[in-house]
């Protein structure tokens, strides 16, 4: 499978999701950054794929996870993240040395997961990119990096509902637009991206 960033994205920033409780959600909202009860001493885990936080959260319906923000930050924050990511796994193109790539990974700030991209259906597609950024970071990324946030669970209900009813069509037509993200060929080797310009 390739590895491949696809996202919303303009010339300054980029949407990332999060599914999160109401109690969570709906303060963040309001604030257009994370505030309590939002924890700034755990990793918090970013998705620029919409369609794979929906695979993730069953369309908003597990618990905890019933709001789906859409995070909108800077995409020198972003590429900032990659940059220091170390893969999950040790993937022995990268890490030839898997005592090296464990050292690296304890200490890195950002950790970084290739999983299956999802269709409007759930089917597997190629590999998307999800972004864990540590406890030493994400103060970074709740005060410097974000410019907005969005609920996007009316809109996730109403898919969802056109979904059960059949109604594939028309559930496309309320996806994001995503697009191929191009990366810096040093960040995108460093973190596994397999189509590099």
């Amino acid at each position: 499978m390739q590895n491949q960033i696809r996202a919303d994205f303009d010339g300054e920033t980029i949407v990332v999701y999060q599914a999160f409780s109401a109690q969570i959600a709906l303060p963040s909202v309001a604030a257009k950054r994370f505030v309590a009860p939002f924890s700034l001493h755990r990793m918090t885990w970013i998705k620029p794929s919409f369609l794979w936080l929906m695979e993730r959260s069953d369309w908003g319906l597990k618990s905890g996870q019933e709001h789906i923000l859409a995070v909108r930050i800077t995409r020198a924050g972003w590429e900032e993240a990659l940059s220091l990511g170390i893969l999950t796994h040790p993937e022995p193109k990268l890490y030839p040395d898997s005592d090296a790539w464990r050292t690296r990974f304890e200490e890195a700030t950002v950790h970084i997961q290739w999983d299956p991209e999802r269709s409007l259906r759930g089917a597997k597609l190629e590999r998307s990119i999800q972004v864990g950024i540590s406890r030493h970071l994400i103060e970074r990324y709740v005060d410097e990096w974000i410019t907005d946030i969005i609920d996007l669970t009316p809109r996730v209900r109403k898919m969802h509902d056109l979904l059960k009813r059949g109604q594939t069509e028309q559930a496309k037509r309320l996806l994001p637009a995503e697009h191929v993200y191009r990366l810096k060929n040093e960040i995108a080797r460093r973190i596994g991206v397999t189509e590099i310009a």
